[in-house]
C-alpha cells in the first residue's frame, strides 16, 4: 500500500506545480500580448487554459483574460462599433491597425462566451470567478463602450452583457443561490441594479412563455432568490452608487431616477408573480411582500390579484396574504368583498400549530380592533375561538383568552355570551352553528362562551387562572397579547421550573407561645394538660 500512497502524492504535487507554471507562463503571456502586438496570437494560449480540465488552471486563466482585456478596453484596442467577420476583415479594405482590433474584439467575444458558460460550471470557485470577471468587462466596457448605444435613453451601459450574465444565473436545472448570494454585491449598485431587474422580466418572460406557464421549481427559486437579494433605495438622494459613471446629461439617465426604479422593480415581480408558482414560493413571497416589496412599488394596488389568490387558497399560504392585504386595506383603500367571512374561516384548529402563528393573531387583533364593526360579526370571532380553545395547547390558550377578553372589552354588547341566567343551572343544547361558514348565519350570539367556564379546570394552572379571570368583572383596560404570541412550551416549562422555592411555611395565624396556647386558645378550652 505504501508505494501506492507516493505515487498519489506525487502525482498531486506534479498538478501543484504545473498550475503554478501555467500560472506564470498566462501572466507572461499577458505581459508579451501588451508589449508587442507580434505576440497576439499568445491570446489562444490563454482561451485553451480557459477551457482546461484543472480548476487552478481555469482560475488562473480567467485571471489572465481579466488583466489583458480589461487592459485592451482601457488601451481602447479593441474594435469599435458592429464587428464584421474575420474573413471579412482579412479581404475588406481595413488597415492593418483595424485588423488587429478587430482580431483581438474576436477573441474578446470568444473569451466571453467561455465565462458566461463556466458560470454553469460544477466546480463553485469557476463560477465566482467566471461572474466577477464579467462583471469587471462590464465595468470597462461602461467606461469604453464597445457598440453604439442609444445614448438618449441607456447612455454608455454595457446592457448585452447584463442580460446575458442573468440569463445564465437563472438556470433551469441548477440551484445557484450560492453563486446569487456572491452576486448581491454588485446589486448595490444603482445602474447594474436597474438593468438587472429589467433584464429578470425579459428571462421571466421567455422562460415561463416557452414553458406555457407550467412550474419550474429551479428557475423559479432562481429568479426569486436574485429578486429578493434587491435591496431598493427609498429616496433618489441615495442614488450615488454608479459602476458606469456617466459624464454628460447623468441625471437624465433612467438608471438615476427613483420612479424608474420603482417602475422597472414593479414590472419586475408582477411579471414573474402573474405565473404559477410552487406552494413553497407562494410562502418565500407573502413572507417577504409587506416590507419589501409593496412599499417600493409604484401602484400597489396591482398586487391585488396576486394577493386575493393566495388569500383563497387557504392554509398558511392565507394567513400569510393577511399582511399584505392589511397594507392595502388600510394604506390604499381596497375594497376587499366577504373579508372578514374570509377570516372567519381560517380559524381552524391548524392555525394554532402553524409558525405562522404569532403573525395571524397580531393581524387579526389589528382587523378586529374597530369597534364599528357588528355585534354579530365580533360574537362569532369570540364564540369560535372558545370552542377552538377546548383542543388548543396551552401556548396558544395564552393568546386566545386575552384575544377574547378584548373582543368583549370592546363590544359591550357581546357580555351576553358571559351572562345567560337561563342556561346557569339547566342542561341545554349549544345552538353555534360550528360548521356554518357565514359568521351572520352561526347563531353565536345565541350561545354563551361556556368553552371557558370549562378551561377553568385546565391542566395548566397559567391557562386556568386566565380562564378564572371571566367570573369577575372584565377591567376597561385591554390585554397586551403581543408578550405572548411568541411564547413557546419549552419557555412555558422554563418557567415553571425556575419557579422560587418557598423558604417557609405558615401553619398558624398566631404564632404559639407556650404549649396549648395560641391560635385563639381553641386547645386550651378542650384540652389541659393532666
Amino acid at each position: 500500500m505504501a508505494p501506492a500512497k507516493k505515487r498519489n502524492v506525487s502525482s498531486v504535487k506534479t498538478a501543484e506545480k504545473s498550475a503554478k507554471k501555467a500560472k506564470v507562463d498566462l501572466s507572461k503571456s499577458v505581459e508579451r500580448i501588451l508589449e508587442s502586438r507580434k505576440h497576439a496570437n499568445d491570446v489562444f494560449d490563454i482561451l485553451e487554459s480557459l477551457q482546461a480540465e484543472q480548476e487552478k488552471e481555469v482560475i488562473s486563466a480567467v485571471a489572465a483574460c481579466s488583466e489583458l482585456f480589461c487592459a485592451l478596453l482601457e488601451r481602447k484596442e479593441l474594435f469599435l462599433g458592429k464587428l464584421p467577420g474575420e474573413e471579412d476583415a482579412l479581404s475588406g479594405g481595413y488597415s492593418a491597425e483595424d485588423k488587429y482590433r478587430i482580431f483581438m474584439r474576436h477573441r474578446y467575444t470568444s473569451c466571453v462566451e467561455i465565462l458566461l458558460e463556466h458560470l454553469s460550471h460544477e466546480q463553485y470557485d469557476i463560477k465566482e470567478s467566471a461572474m466577477c470577471c464579467l462583471m469587471k468587462f462590464a465595468a470597462g466596457e461602461g467606461r469604453h463602450p464597445l457598440e453604439d448605444l442609444d445614448w438618449s435613453e441607456h447612455y454608455s451601459f454595457p446592457r448585452e452583457l447584463i442580460q446575458a450574465l442573468v440569463d445564465n444565473l437563472l438556470s433551469k436545472t441548477t440551484d445557484n443561490s450560492l453563486l446569487i448570494s456572491r452576486f448581491q454585491e454588485f446589486l448595490e449598485m444603482e445602474d447594474v441594479r436597474y438593468y438587472v431587474m429589467s433584464s429578470i422580466r425579459d428571462n421571466v418572460g421567455k422562460v415561463m412563455d416557452k414553458n406555457k406557464g407550467a412550474v419550474v421549481p429551479v428557475y423559479q427559486n432562481n429568479v426569486f432568490t436574485l429578486m429578493s437579494s434587491i435591496s431598493m433605495p427609498n429616496q433618489e438622494s441615495e442614488l450615488t452608487n454608479f459602476m458606469v459613471k456617466q459624464e454628460a446629461k447623468h441625471e437624465d439617465w433612467k438608471a438615476a431616477k427613483l420612479h424608474e426604479h420603482k417602475r422597472v422593480f414593479e414590472r419586475m415581480w408582477l411579471g414573474f408573480l402573474k405565473y404559477k408558482l410552487p406552494n413553497s414560493m407562494y410562502k418565500k413571497v407573502l413572507v417577504i411582500l409587506h416590507d419589501s416589496i409593496l412599499p417600493y412599488m409604484s401602484k400597489p394596488t396591482l398586487m391585488i390579484d396576486f394577493l386575493t389568490a393566495a388569500y383563497e387558497i387557504g392554509g398558511a399560504i392565507s394567513l400569510l396574504a393577511l399582511n399584505g392585504l392589511f397594507v392595502l386595506i388600510h394604506q390604499h383603500n381596497l375594497d376587499y368583498p366577504d373579508f372578514y367571512k374570509k377570516l372567519y374561516n381560517l380559524l381552524e384548529p391548524s392555525v394554532f400549530h402553524v409558525k405562522y402563528r404569532a403573525r395571524f393573531f397580531h393581524l387579526a387583533n389589528l382587523f378586529l380592533s374597530s369597534s364599528h364593526l357588528p355585534v354579530y360579526l365580533v360574537a362569532a370571532f369570540a364564540k369560535r375561538l372558545a370552542r377552538l380553545a377546548l383542543t388548543a395547547p396551552p401556548t396558544a390558550l395564552l393568546i386566545v383568552l386575552p384575544f377574547i377578553y378584548n373582543l368583549i372589552r370592546r363590544h359591550p354588547s357581546c357580555r351576553v355570551l358571559i351572562h345567560k341566567p337561563s342556561a346557569e343551572d339547566e342542561p341545554f343544547e349549544d345552538p353555534y352553528l360550528m360548521d356554518e361558514e357565514d359568521p351572520a348565519q352561526c347563531r353565536a350570539l345565541e350561545s354563551s362562551l361556556w368553552e371557558i367556564k370549562s378551561l377553568q379546570k385546565h391542566y395548566h394552572p397559567d391557562v386556568a387562572k386566565a380562564a378564572l379571570l371571566i367570573n369577575t368583572p372584565l377591567s376597561e383596560q385591554e390585554d397586551d397579547i403581543s408578550e405572548t404570541l411568541e411564547v413557546t412550551t419549552y419557555e412555558l416549562m422554563e418557567k415553571d421550573l425556575k419557579q422560587p422555592e418557598i423558604k417557609s411555611v405558615p401553619l398558624e395565624f398566631e404564632t404559639a407561645t407556650r404549649l396549648l396556647k395560641g391560635g385563639g386558645d381553641v386547645l386550651g378550652q378542650h384540652f389541659c394538660l393532666a
